[in-house]
């Protein structure tokens, strides 16, 4: 067992993108963080990025649509590092735009079953884990397309504002039992997932899609993964500590228009 006795955090969807980063911040923040995801070669990768800084972190292979791969994961966590105080739920999938009517049923499925289904199935074994260690911390990944509704996204926006709810729901079953859940909701944040939905808008052109996204921000730009790790970090922190069941917008001002 390592880790020497600090606190530790889980990731998934950590290869890249907004997981990643959170993986790094929370490292940073003193955790040991351990790296869940289904690309190999990019998780494992974010986890020699953080002990070449001096971080401590550990990449564990997991699609979160298989509890019993969620279950594994958890389970390999406790085994190395003995516990799990803060967990980042960040797994998930866009998909292709289309309207309702047209909306592919094996594409809704699938992103149902990563975005929605695989948080599901995180939250239930580190909630189950949390409740015998005395408390906890998780961050599930919503967006603002979970606050507000958006055409030609159906499956996407279905799962964001489901795990709002499941985020709330969770936080309130679970408030005195030391257990905080809360959501973060980015904006239009510059990850490798939003680059691949700027070439489906704009093929061969996606930074006009880019420039058209940053123009509807009030701030005017697109965010960083960085900055929504920082949310991830303070609502996991003992800073947060009267905080629970809240979506929180990182968004640039989009929500508030």
């Amino acid at each position: 067992m390592v880790g020497d006795g600090r606190r530790t955090a889980l990731v998934t969807g950590g290869s890249s993108g907004i997981g990643r980063a959170s993986a790094r911040a929370l490292a940073a923040a003193g955790y040991a963080v351990v790296i869940a995801d289904v690309d190999e070669e990019g998780g494992r990768a974010a986890a020699r990025g953080i002990a070449d800084d001096g971080g401590e972190a550990t990449f564990v292979h997991a699609d979160v649509s298989d509890e019993g791969q969620v279950a594994a994961l958890v389970e390999r966590t406790l085994a190395r590092y003995g516990r799990l105080d803060a967990a980042h739920n960040n797994a998930g999938i866009g998909g292709a735009p289309a309207l309702t009517a047209d909306y592919p049923v094996e594409q809704w499925e699938r992103i149902l079953a990563i975005n929605l289904t695989g948080t599901f199935h995180c939250m239930r074994h580190e909630i189950a884990h949390m409740l015998e260690a005395g408390g906890g911390a998780i961050v599930n990944t919503a967006s603002t397309f979970g606050l507000v509704g958006v055409p030609g996204l159906a499956a996407y926006t279905a799962t964001k504002h489901a795990i709002v709810g499941l985020t709330r729901g969770a936080a309130l079953e679970y408030a005195r039992s030391g257990i905080r859940v809360n959501a973060v909701c980015p904006g239009a944040t510059r990850t490798p997932q939003l680059e691949d939905f700027f070439q489906m808008l704009s093929p061969g052109e996606p930074e006009t899609a880019a420039a058209d996204f940053a123009e509807r921000e009030p701030v005017g730009r697109l965010g960083r993964p960085e900055e929504i790790a920082a949310a991830v970090v303070w609502l996991c922190s003992d800073e947060a500590s009267f905080v629970t069941g809240t979506a929180m917008p990182v968004d640039g001002g989009w929500t508030a228009q």
